[in-house]
């Protein structure tokens, strides 16, 4: 069910890119007077199709929902007939030809606009971003982060939950960036930046760069009391109810719960003298935690689960809303941002200050598309504004083939006053055909590499 929940979030956050890709060339062509004979989502064999009459575009949806084009008429692509000459993409003017090829990409990035605008206006909610229990020798400590402070921004990008200030954070320094300025509140309501200092190399290991950061999560203080009993559990066996308050085990004092745990998981089948609050008067028992294995450990368990107060995580909650105008500043900061932080992982993957492993291929966003899928509406928004970012970057490279590669061909047809021959044309697309199906070979590679490891 998986497999199938992945593959099927992949081809709808495809197609629906594909087609608002293709709907700005299809849409800024048919505005600037270019004729359009066919608009299809999809590649290969024609499965459905429409079209009004023979002088109107044909719609189609094909059987490989990788991509899609809309066919225009176009002398470079055959002869053209002199009724439809005037409608040719070849016979308008540079701007015009810029401003159809450029239309796809700015598109995406439009999308994505208006996603974080409606997720802005409409409101999300999260754990809010305070900063737990802090390092001295961490990252986050040696930038002078404290418990307590709220996050408010990373590198000027507002960050209301745990979430986005988790992810930003990472994205920003894993695209290269040594140098990362966080805004903080402190709890005495003191707005403080903190600038975290990042060495040269971290950003390449990310599990060494989350270790070392130091970044932890606040968590209140829960008092240790027993708010589940597991029947025949040793816990039960030894006479523990629902209620009670753990003093004290072997002279070990507890004042919250996550302390008791670990105490727990460190003393299996140990014996242990255990002294509660019952009814407001101590109460002595005898237990001993069963011993059992989890991720190749042998840990202590007595079968209990903690009473959580009422309001106590009330702090942590964060319900974040902006009105229309404030919301669509917001989106456009989000996706600006995003399209830099884009920009600079690829550039910093082709001069080697990142890693590969950064990119994804097409296994790998099917997967996010499937756990995004899972978690909801807003987090599969979310992750579609990320991937239609990346494909309005991806092809606005310079890259022959990519509208970026027609965009560079028409720059320097408007310098030298004529367009580039064709045969200069055929090898830089070559060449560019070949760096992009090397790419997609790569990303095909890591992301089996991934499934295995």
């Amino acid at each position: 069910m998986g497999i199938l929940q992945n593959i099927a979030s992949f081809i709808v956050v495809i197609g629906l890119l594909v087609a608002i890709h293709e709907f700005g060339h299809f849409w800024v062509a048919r505005k600037t007077g270019v004729k359009v004979l066919r608009f299809s989502i999809g590649f290969g064999h024609v499965i459905w199709r429409y079209q009004k009459d023979e002088h109107s575009t044909e719609y189609a949806l094909s059987a490989i929902p990788l991509g899609g084009y809309v066919k225009m008429v176009d002398e470079r692509e055959g002869d053209v007939s002199a009724e439809d000459l005037p409608y040719a993409f070849t016979q308008k003017p540079l701007w015009a030809r810029a401003a159809i090829v450029a239309a796809g990409p700015v598109f995406n990035l439009i999308l994505a606009i208006c996603i974080y605008w409606g997720i802005f206006m409409t409101g999300e909610s999260g754990t809010r971003p305070l900063v737990g229990e802090v390092a001295t020798q961490s990252l986050v400590g040696q930038a002078g982060f404290n418990r307590g402070e709220e996050i408010l921004s990373v590198n000027g990008l507002i960050t209301p939950t745990w979430k986005e200030a988790i992810n930003t954070l990472l994205s920003t320094i894993i695209s290269a960036n040594e140098t990362v300025n966080v805004q903080v509140k402190t709890e005495a309501g003191e707005q403080l930046t903190h600038t975290l200092i990042i060495p040269k190399g971290l950003a390449q290991d990310h599990q060494r760069l989350f270790k070392e950061l130091g970044l932890k999560a606040w968590q209140p203080l829960i008092p240790p009391v027993i708010g589940k009993v597991v029947k025949d559990s040793v816990a039960d066996q030894a006479g523990l109810k629902t209620g009670d308050l753990i003093l004290r085990a072997n002279e070990t004092d507890f004042n919250d719960w996550i302390t008791w745990v670990n105490y727990i998981q460190t003393h299996a089948g140990q014996s242990l003298n255990i002294v509660i609050q019952r009814d407001n008067r101590p109460v002595d028992i005898v237990l001993s935690p069963e011993s059992v294995v989890n991720q190749g450990k042998i840990i202590g368990k007595v079968g209990i689960g903690v009473q959580i107060p009422d309001g106590l995580f009330q702090r942590l909650k964060v319900n974040y809303t902006l009105p229309p105008l404030a919301a669509l500043n917001a989106a456009i900061q989000r996706t600006y941002y995003y399209s830099i932080t884009t920009l600079e992982m690829m550039g910093a993957i082709f001069i080697g200050k990142a890693s590969v492993d950064n990119l994804s291929g097409p296994v790998s966003i099917a997967q996010y598309a499937g756990q995004s899928a899972e978690q909801g509406a807003l987090a599969f928004f979310k992750f579609l504004a990320i991937v239609s970012i990346s494909l309005g970057v991806l092809n606005l490279l310079p890259i022959p083939v990519l509208d970026g590669g027609h965009l560079l061909m028409f720059a320097i047809e408007a310098i030298k006053g004529s367009p580039v021959s064709d045969t200069i044309q055929i090898i830089f697309q070559k060449i560019g055909m070949t760096a992009l199906l090397s790419l997609m070979v790569l990303a095909l590679f890591l992301d089996i590499g991934r499934l295995f490891s």
